[in-house]
């Protein structure tokens, strides 16, 4: 081995034990290693920040924001709303949302697609009597296995179709993941539903004032408009969207009469119904009812605003005072969204309730001056949860964004970066997310990570590192058959992605994998189709993926519950993958 070699092999042992031991944040230390491998000289200097201008961090990075713009859009709500109340037996209840995960996650960031499914999870688990842990494991591993059918499915399938076009000239296209994913999905999904008992019963475990809260019901008000899908109809329209999540209270007529809310009543314009709910519940009946909350009458929502909880502290100046009172809008441009009081139903308008100590509130202002006013009235801002009530919701728009950017990158007409570039753009251009919360939706960190760790993978291949790995793996690979060869490289991804995050799992795997099978006399590309496939298959931890993580508190699931589901599946994904690999990509 030459010395350009012992040292690039030498700063991705270091990182891959920096990434095990865990004290450091993931960007920081692919940061780090970006810094030591130019300083040994196995990076040049005008290399360094290749990886900030690279297809595959315009391409995540777009993705990203596209996902977040479909996913707050409230049309998957919508869809299982009107057509899975018939869903009755428990079996069936998990199989409509392993299979809903799975398929949205071909075409939005994964955890973006579980994040829209667990409050739809829970609601199935209170109306079947069953712990939500049920649900929750089998839903985070369906999300993985969604990911696997499509190229901007999920980071591992980004980052091997760019290096297939480093190494080989032509980069996998968007569907060229489908063949394989989808029989690992199909089987992936029928596995979960049918051994779902595998899955331990939890109650959730999560503690502090988030879980407190989780449960609390708020009071609200909203307005009959004009586009309001229930102006002209009985109060039972509206009380079937909100599927027995959210009451109604009471509807108020021109401005002091109220009636009763009898569901024969009829909704006209300008009607205001007073709501009670969790914040959920609400936000799902306000869209999809498309009602107004806030101040004024159907005023729209800045594309600058943003939404907070806040707890009204001890020493609040709101303490005695309402809304009204304060004339909260018309001085402070804040509108006061909703109301929650531990244990009262409030049934006044909202306007004219008097605040107390310990009160639950959820203000809409502008972002620029919102913090301010929280600041200034002793207000305890909730950072856990993300507020939409009340804020614009496109519906259509975003998906009809999604499935152009698809279109044009299936038929060839632009590039995926590009494409999802473009796609990002329109969101933000048509008010399908808001500014603010696009820029949050980017996750800096993974996008930092894959810029600093692109230049460190490629010092193993520059240098050869790669060549002489995938020697010694082709002298214990010539023992083996090709679908031997083919199953190692998957499980050695399998093992290693629990430890690095996927997309860096790749990064350092897909150049060995092609060095390995060439030496092999193989095509490289089922080997890193392989490699893509065990980075983005990690059942055995809750750390190992984002997805794996989200529902471990909600789940109340502990270590060694992952083991027992993601196992056995994690055997299927291999007696599965090998044989569709060398099929549709033959050795």
């Amino acid at each position: 081995m030459t010395l350009p070699q012992i040292l690039s092999f030498a700063v991705i042992v270091m990182m891959m034990a920096a990434f095990i031991w865990g004290r450091l944040r993931y960007d920081l230390v692919a940061a780090l290693s970006l810094l030591a491998a130019v300083a040994v000289g196995v990076v040049p200097f005008g290399e360094a920040f290749s990886g900030f201008s690279d297809d595959i961090v315009i391409i995540v990075g777009s993705a990203l924001l596209v996902s977040a713009g479909v996913a707050r859009s409230g049309i998957m709500e919508y869809a299982l709303q009107r057509y899975a109340p018939g869903v009755g037996s428990v079996r069936a209840q998990l199989a409509l949302l392993v299979i809903t995960v799975a398929v949205l996650s071909a075409f939005v960031k994964n955890i973006g697609a579980l994040a829209i499914m667990i409050p739809i999870a829970f609601q199935f688990a209170r109306r079947s009597g069953v712990s939500p842990s049920l649900f929750l494991m089998p839903m985070a591993f369906a999300s993985l296995l969604g990911g696997l059918m499509t190229q901007i499915g999920t980071s591992p399938n980004v980052v091997v179709s760019r290096l297939r076009e480093d190494l080989t000239g032509t980069a996998f296209s968007m569907f060229d993941f489908t063949p394989v994913g989808l029989a690992l999905t199909a089987a992936g999904c029928l596995f979960l539903t049918l051994f779902h008992f595998l899955v331990p019963s939890r109650e959730r475990t999560d503690n502090g004032l988030n879980a407190a809260l989780a449960m609390e019901n708020y009071s609200a008000e909203a307005r009959i408009t004009a586009e309001s899908t229930v102006a002209g109809k009985p109060l039972s329209a509206l009380l079937r969207i909100s599927a027995g999540e959210a009451a109604i209270t009471a509807i108020l007529r021109e401005g002091s009469l109220r009636i009763a809310p009898l569901p024969d009543a009829i909704l006209r314009e300008d009607d205001v119904v007073l709501i009670e709910g969790r914040q959920e519940a609400l936000d799902r009946l306000v869209a999809q009812a498309k009602l107004h909350v806030g101040a004024g009458r159907g005023k729209g929502t800045s594309p600058e605003s943003m939404a907070v909880e806040a707890v009204v502290t001890k020493n609040s100046s709101l303490i005695g005072w309402s809304a009204q009172h304060l004339m909260l809008y018309d001085r402070f441009n804040v509108s006061l969204l909703a109301v929650s009081r531990k244990g009262e139903r409030l049934d006044q308008r909202l306007g004219t309730i008097t605040l107390n100590f310990g009160d639950i509130v959820m203000l809409r202002g502008d972002s620029q001056t919102l913090p301010q006013f929280l600041k200034d009235f002793e207000l305890l801002p909730l950072a856990e949860r993300q507020v939409l009530l009340g804020s614009v919701r496109r519906g259509l728009v975003p998906v009809s964004i999604l499935v152009a950017a698809m279109g044009a990158t299936a038929l060839g007409l632009l590039p995926v970066a590009l494409a999802f570039f473009s796609a990002a753009v329109a969101m933000v251009l048509f008010r399908a997310i808001p500014l603010r919360e696009a820029y949050d939706s980017l996750d800096g960190p993974i996008l930092v990570m894959l810029a600093a760790l692109i230049p460190v993978s490629d010092s193993l291949r520059t240098t050869g590192a790669t060549d002489v790995i995938a020697a010694l793996l082709a002298d214990f690979g010539n023992m083996l058959p090709g679908y031997g060869a083919l199953a190692l490289m998957l499980i050695a991804a399998m093992m290693v992605t629990p430890f690095l995050n996927n997309a860096a799992t790749v990064l350092v795997m897909a150049p060995i994998a092609a060095g390995f099978a060439t030496n092999l006399g193989y095509k490289p590309e089922a080997f890193l189709m392989a490699v893509a496939i065990g980075a983005g298959c990690d059942f055995l931890t809750p750390i190992g993926h984002q997805c794996n993580t989200l529902v471990m508190g909600p789940g109340g699931y502990r270590f060694s519950d992952y083991p027992r589901l993601g196992l056995p599946l994690s055997f299927m994904v291999i007696l599965v993958a090998v044989p569709m690999l060398m099929l549709v990509w033959p050795l």
